[in-house]
């Protein structure tokens, strides 16, 4: 982990009187988002969100959602969820389960100092206002693809470079999210 990264978030505490200070981890998949705020929660006082619990449930998705670029995240779940957990109380909420297409059971969270958001489309438009800090973390195409291979198996990968890759990049492109982080990460092949 980056020791000049988490100066800069603790710094964070010292300059913003409200609790709790909402971090992003955006990025490309693959690239090591979840991880990185795994170590966070290894030196902070914090709770982690992932934005894969917030998949476009098959009610909302129709061909304008579908097109919208970031659109197949449920940001609308996840701006009621941030504006109740601004408010620095016990808050919950239900992950969506890709493969039940349900909502699972409700998981809950204690009042810490920190919150963080992490996964792809955490910066979207709709969300990004909500940040005191946001984090991009880039990976080059060949640890991307190996990494979902490892991670996912070689039927996943070829959906994600079909479908979901593209969908990352429409949204990363159209919106300059890297552009829109405070802080930058780039994995370099065979790096951690």
């Amino acid at each position: 982990m980056q020791n000049e990264l988490i100066e800069k978030v603790k710094d964070l505490s010292k300059q913003t009187k409200h609790r709790p200070i909402l971090i992003a981890i955006e990025g490309r998949c693959a690239s090591g988002k979840t991880t990185l705020a795994t170590e966070m929660t290894t030196v902070l006082n914090a709770n982690v969100i992932h934005m894969d619990h917030f998949f476009l449930p098959p009610l909302k998705r129709t061909l304008k959602r579908e097109n919208e670029p970031g659109g197949n995240v449920d940001y609308e779940r996840v701006f009621e969820l941030l504006t109740f957990a601004k408010e620095n109380k016990e808050f919950s909420y239900q992950p969506y389960d890709c493969h039940t297409k349900t909502l699972g059971p409700a998981i809950s969270f204690q009042p810490k100092d920190y919150l963080i958001v992490e996964g792809s489309y955490s910066v979207h438009p709709k969300l990004i206002h909500f940040y005191d800090y946001k984090i991009f973390v880039d990976v080059d195409e060949k640890t991307q693809l190996e990494r979902i291979r490892k991670r996912n198996g070689e039927k996943q990968l070829e959906i994600f470079k079909e479908k979901w890759i593209p969908f990352e990049e429409k949204y990363l492109l159209t919106f300059n999210i890297q552009k829109q982080c405070d802080y930058y990460i780039e994995k370099k092949e065979g790096k951690q």
